[in-house]
């Protein structure tokens, strides 16, 4: 159910709405671009990664909204969203947020919908089009996250680099040391620094970014949400639910990623229901973001067969 709605004051073309779901609101972003046509589009669901929302897409919400019902939605946890207490009130899993994603595309959109992720987004909308595809018409994956830190990649390291991971997740644990942590964390310079690594492009990186990234971080519950994420080193990989799609995939993939290498992430693409992989020269982790007029274009001709080419 949508409670309230307001225009974006810097992006007249979107508008930020609110939904409950289990009780809790829901902050998504939808276009509202006046150049798109009258009759019905096909919808699109943007799911954006760890430690971002909905506005990592308000560069190509307006574009595609002239080809898709285009929405963005704030994962509980994240964004404008709720915090609720971590293992109390909700589990910050993926099957958690598939399960949102679903709810979302059943409550507001009310039809199936394509998915774009980036990031710890792109395995959200797999368990998602795994668990619910009767809601989901194809995927897209723009630098999924590999999961590098998860158990089972883990325990095919050598044993010495297998232990740091573990020390760190339990000295996060530690609430004080946690909390100290993501407070030196969540400075505009820290958050700049780590942009500048995940993006290729530094005139990307802007104070805008900067601050919607921040601001966030300031609600009650961000730290606790930020410290369970930081522990959760089990659930699905990519690998895992690939095989699984009913429906059909395309990756794009920043070659410039310094945290998810290229050539693993075309590992990726060679699995059958994956139709296309589209390496994106020069680009970093968030291509979306860093160059819209390069993704957008891929993902507005989707609709029309570009995933069966």
């Amino acid at each position: 159910m949508t409670v309230s709605s307001a225009p974006d004051t810097l992006y007249p073309h979107l508008e930020t709405k609110t939904w409950r779901w289990r009780g809790f609101p829901i902050s998504y972003t939808t276009s509202c671009a006046p150049s798109a046509k009258t009759e019905a589009l096909p919808v699109m669901v943007m799911v954006h990664g760890f430690g971002a929302s909905s506005g990592h897409w308000r560069k190509n919400l307006p574009i595609l909204g002239e080809t898709y019902s285009c929405y963005a939605i704030d994962l509980i946890g994240f964004g404008a969203s709720a915090k609720p207490t971590p293992g109390i009130e909700v589990e910050y899993t993926f099957e958690t947020w598939g399960q949102q994603v679903a709810d979302f595309c059943r409550e507001v959109v009310g039809q199936p919908a394509f998915l774009v992720g980036n990031s710890i987004g792109c395995i959200v909308i797999l368990q998602t089009a795994v668990d619910f595809p009767e809601l989901v018409l194809g995927v897209g994956l723009i630098n999924c996250s590999l999961r590098l830190l998860h158990d089972r990649k883990r325990a095919t390291l050598p044993w010495y680099k297998q232990m740091g991971t573990p020390i760190v997740q339990s000295l996060l644990s530690m609430k004080w040391l946690g909390k100290l942590f993501f407070e030196r964390l969540a400075q505009p310079q820290v958050v700049r620094k780590i942009l500048l690594q995940a993006y290729h492009r530094p005139e990307a990186v802007t104070d805008e970014l900067v601050d919607m990234i921040i601001k966030p971080s300031r609600d009650k519950g961000a730290v606790d949400v930020f410290l369970a994420f930081t522990r959760y080193s089990g659930g699905p990989l990519a690998e895992d639910l690939l095989p699984q799609l009913s429906c059909p995939a395309i990756i794009l993939w920043g070659t410039e990623d310094p945290w998810e290498p290229v050539e693993l992430g075309q590992e990726l693409g060679k699995f059958p229901t994956v139709t296309k992989f589209i390496p994106l020269e020069g680009l970093g982790h968030c291509p979306q973001d860093e160059a819209p007029e390069i993704v957008n274009p891929i993902l507005g001709e989707w609709n029309s067969g570009f995933l069966k080419d």
